[in-house]
């Protein structure tokens, strides 16, 4: 069964360097598959064209237009890429606004791996900080490493440096491995994720 891969990039251009990290993560993670003799496809969901269709989901409540499609390849996926530029040493409005408008579980038991751009590696604690407690809290299975691009990872014409290119691998690796041990497409999910708060327990 070929096992599919969703990126969603929420990069603000056509060639920002987040997009060429989507892709390059796109590209490592079915090659990863590829190696675990997985046939797997890769679709990227670039967010910028939907910022208006994202903006009226939170005004009516409702998904209109490419947006009902982009959120049903990220429920239907086997594992989810979430690339987004850094703003304000946190991930981008667009990028939140998506996840915002995901339904409830959609990512339950869903292999994720978090990836990041700035100007500086000074904003890798960005990804342990804010984007692992967002994705913790959807309840996804997180890939344990993150990657952060900087503007020095990258060289001239969309090269990368070998420490990005390794932590691009490694992480490509993680998530195939995840991927490619799905029983039914879903990772057996935490019997402790649904633990009650103190005071349901005092009331009981």
């Amino acid at each position: 069964m070929t096992r599919s891969i969703v990126v969603v990039t929420a990069g603000l251009s056509e060639q920002s360097s987040t997009s060429m990290l989507a892709d390059r993560l796109a590209t490592e993670s079915v090659a990863a598959l590829a190696k675990r003799d997985v046939e797997a496809t890769a679709e990227i969901i670039e967010l910028r064209p939907l910022a208006h269709d994202l903006t009226n989901n939170l005004l009516t409540g409702f998904a209109a237009g490419p947006l009902v499609a982009a959120l049903r390849s990220v429920r239907e996926a086997d594992g989810v890429i979430a690339v987004t530029p850094v703003f304000s040493a946190s991930y981008s409005g667009l990028f939140k606004t998506f996840f915002d408008v995901l339904e409830v579980g959609a990512l339950d038991g869903k292999p994720v791996l978090m990836a990041a751009t700035a100007g500086t590696s000074r904003h890798s604690l960005m990804l342990e900080h804010t984007m692992r407690p967002l994705f913790s809290y959807l309840r996804a299975v997180i890939v344990p490493t993150a990657v952060l691009a900087a503007s020095e990872d990258w060289g001239s014409a969309g090269g990368v440096s070998g420490e990005l290119s390794t932590r691009i691998a490694r992480a490509a690796g993680q998530l195939g491995d995840l991927v490619a041990g799905l029983p039914n497409q879903q990772v057996k999910r935490d019997r402790f994720a649904d633990v009650p708060d103190f005071e349901t327990l005092l009331n009981a």
